[in-house]
């Protein structure tokens, strides 16, 4: 027992010395550091973290998640890819359930889907509305990150070349134009829009106007984008206001100039107890990417995957190198 309280005291002796040496090493005036970052503090806060990230099936929904996973990868983290699952309350099942820690969705999704609320009742306003389902979403264990500026809303274009010989640049000329002659302002769309009050209900009711359905094509959404170069048998049609086809055909975007349709701001959500754990790092990784996602760079970018036939995961590496992201 001797022997034992002999090391002892000699340990205690080093372990003292060694404080003492490691504190004045650690105070250069400006306070002591911290060698070993706490895991969501940011610079090196996901070294060693395993993220599972989701998305949903479409093009764009395919590219914003391998750019979560690159960028993720590039912060140190494992990441598992669960990206692609089928419609939105899948990924966010997933989400909620812990299957997946986060995903890109859209502040329109966010009001309308999950919250439940009106579509008519929505802020107009990009940061009001994403401030109002960041808040409310909030009860559902959902944290929303800042959103982008690209806004995947729904939206009626027409070629170039058409909106030019009519004269229509907004949906007010739009209005005009069909009120006076109704086959000029002819549409194709698929049912989900023509039903929908923040489709084309909400559009003639806000615009004033009424095309009677001898004017109105019903077909699916991808068809659209190939018969409106041609305005036949449609001078106008519903597209998502961010995909790559539009530049891709030649299309222009008729401005929404009252408003009608609700943003659909991409955003990043993340599961509550993934962002409690790693939510400072996270966002030092998303909002520079988020402050980039400008309507033209998206259009931009999935037009390399719609148009052009490349590999989401390619055009998102390619993103993220020429901005000093990744590579």
């Amino acid at each position: 027992m001797r022997y034992a309280k002999s090391n002892t005291a000699r340990l205690l002796v080093l372990i003292a010395s060694v404080s003492i040496v490691a504190s004045a090493c650690g105070d250069d005036g400006g306070g002591a550091t911290d060698p070993s970052p706490d895991p969501g503090s940011g610079a090196g806060g996901l070294d060693g973290a395993t993220i599972t990230v989701g998305s949903k099936e479409f093009n764009e929904q395919l590219l914003l998640g391998q750019i979560a996973i690159q960028a993720l990868e590039a912060a140190g983290a494992e990441v598992e890819d669960q990206t692609g699952l089928q419609g939105t309350e899948n990924v966010r099942a997933a989400l909620e359930s812990g299957d997946i820690d986060l995903y890109w969705e859209y502040t329109g999704t966010g009001w309308t889907v999950h919250l439940g609320n009106e579509a008519g009742d929505a802020p107009g306003d990009t940061a009001e509305l994403a401030a109002a389902v960041k808040e409310g979403d909030a009860e559902n264990g959902v944290v929303w990150l800042d959103p982008a500026e690209a806004n995947n809303a729904y939206a009626i274009a027409a070629a170039s070349s058409t909106a030019d010989e009519l004269g229509v640049t907004t949906l007010s000329d739009y209005a005009e134009l069909v009120n006076e002659n109704p086959e000029d302002g002819s549409l194709c769309a698929a049912a989900e829009f023509l039903a929908r009050d923040d489709g084309w209900v909400g559009v003639e009711e806000t615009y004033g106007f009424d095309l009677p359905d001898a004017n109105i094509s019903e077909v699916e959404l991808n068809i659209v984008y190939a018969r409106l170069p041609e305005a036949d048998p449609c001078a106008f049609g519903e597209v998502f206001a961010t995909d790559g086809r539009i530049v891709g055909n030649d299309l222009v975007i008729i401005e929404d100039d009252q408003g009608v349709f609700v943003k659909y701001n991409i955003a990043m959500t993340v599961r509550q107890e993934a962002y409690d754990e790693y939510g400072e790092a996270l966002e030092e990784v998303f909002n520079p990417i988020t402050e980039l996602l400008t309507n033209e760079k998206m259009i931009e970018l999935n037009a390399q995957i719609d148009v052009d036939g490349e590999d989401p995961a390619d055009v998102a590496a390619a993103f993220l190198e020429e901005n000093g992201m990744a590579g």
